[in-house]
């Protein structure tokens, strides 16, 4: 057998070199007609390729590691110096492009996700270049279901491109302070895949984002919290959701459960939706929707109804 598969963890060896990916992929793909599918894989890379060279990357335009077609996008692997100019002013020249392809052309809208990702993966001009954990996460966060819901949520005549950024390249390249995007334009979400084992720290960068988006504030709170598996239910009693916005108080969500309550007492705060029990010296209130603005002190047992959807 000619490939040698290394044990993890039996011995020391070097580090991959670390690289910069970039991944793409377009909204509603598989709903065109078939015999658009070919011609619209072809035009991505090209729509990409033009966004490179008219934000001054033609070096990295021609220096493309382990490129690969996805069918409905591209993926692509870069040396990690180029990464603060594909956050900026790569990003928002490819929803410019996008932007004025889609209004000067008869035929179907192009609207794309962006994953950005940075980490050790083989580059040695070898089968088998770019793949890794770094090239795994890059896809997941591509297929995240909050960078979807942002695209869906936004105007398709203004928002073109979401981009995703991960944990590391917000860190650093955007809090370090190397690329233009600064951070307030970024919006922190916990990344999550349907179906996989998949939960990562990332950042949601809109380069154009459209109105509605902006008054219903930037994300889409409910389409974008983190829905917990059922099994994780109980691992989330009384837990904040993640804030949607930095600087943004979280707001706290409780998932068919119980809080017990000892000593001292607790502060029941934000939009309720259900029934809610308290015993022991407090009687049981039953309500539609109730908000709390400062909290309200129990003792004993206080029992929330309703799941995620009933707090919506």
């Amino acid at each position: 057998m000619s490939v040698t598969v290394p044990a993890p963890w039996s011995q020391s060896r070097p580090l991959p070199p670390y690289r910069a990916l970039l991944a793409v992929d377009a909204k509603d793909f598989t709903g065109l007609p078939s015999v658009l599918h070919a011609p619209v894989s072809e035009l991505i890379p090209e729509l990409v390729d033009r966004a490179l060279e008219k934000a001054e990357l033609k070096d990295l335009r021609d220096a493309k590691r382990f490129p690969a077609s996805t069918g409905d996008g591209i993926v692509f692997g870069f040396d990690p110096i180029h990464l603060p100019y594909v956050l900026w002013p790569f990003l928002p020249v490819l929803d410019e492009i996008l932007g004025q392809y889609n209004s000067s052309e008869v035929g179907p809208r192009i609207r794309l996700r962006a994953s950005v990702h940075v980490g050790p993966v083989p580059d040695a001009d070898a089968p088998g270049d770019g793949n890794g954990t770094p090239r795994n996460d890059t896809h997941r966060l591509l297929d995240s279901r909050q960078v979807k819901a942002m695209l869906a949520n936004a105007s398709e005549q203004t928002t073109h491109v979401v981009a995703i950024l991960s944990n590391r390249v917000y860190e650093d390249a955007v809090i370090g302070g190397y690329t233009q995007l600064h951070p307030d334009r970024c919006t922190e979400v916990p990344a999550t895949v349907d179906g996989k084992n998949f939960a990562q720290r990332a950042w949601l960068y809109v380069p154009s984002p459209s109105g509605n988006l902006l008054s219903a504030g930037v994300p889409a709170r409910e389409e974008l919290k983190e829905a917990p598996s059922a099994d994780s239910a109980d691992a989330a009693v009384g837990a904040p959701a993640a804030s949607a916005t930095p600087g943004v108080p979280p707001a706290a969500t409780y998932h068919r459960n119980s809080q017990e309550v000892r000593d001292g007492s607790a502060a029941l705060m934000g939009g309720v939706g259900g029934d809610f029990n308290f015993t022991g010296r407090s009687t049981t209130h039953r309500a539609a929707n109730q908000h709390w603005g400062s909290g309200d002190n129990v003792s004993g047992s206080k029992h929330v109804g309703g799941g995620a959807e009933d707090d919506r």
